[in-house]
């Protein structure tokens, strides 16, 4: 795709970076230590990135859920991994994965 501006001027053709989202869905979790898995074909940690963001109201004492991008996989986890004396999260946050071109 090339666009140009209102001068004429090509502004965005095949070679410019951009960024999509190919995924954006609701996460949730209950009580206890856990993950999700969510498919994401084509994307990796070379080429991507994942957060989460609440939705809703929330208290300052609530925890953020972590992500982790694996190679077509996008992982939600409900505690902060490597740490075993972490909080758990719980609730429902959005899932977005973007992936750069």
């Amino acid at each position: 795709m090339r666009i140009w501006g209102a001068d004429g001027v090509l502004q965005v053709d095949e070679n410019s970076f951009t960024i999509r989202v190919v995924l954006s869905t609701l996460v949730t979790f209950a009580a206890g230590k856990s993950n999700q898995d969510f498919s994401v074909p084509g994307v990796g940690p070379s080429n991507g990135c994942a957060i989460v963001v609440p939705i809703g109201a929330y208290t300052d004492q609530q925890q953020q859920f972590e992500t982790e991008l694996i190679d077509n996989v996008a992982r939600v986890y409900s505690h902060t991994r490597g740490y075993a004396a972490s909080y758990v999260a719980t609730g429902t946050m959005r899932l977005i994965v973007m992936r750069f071109d």
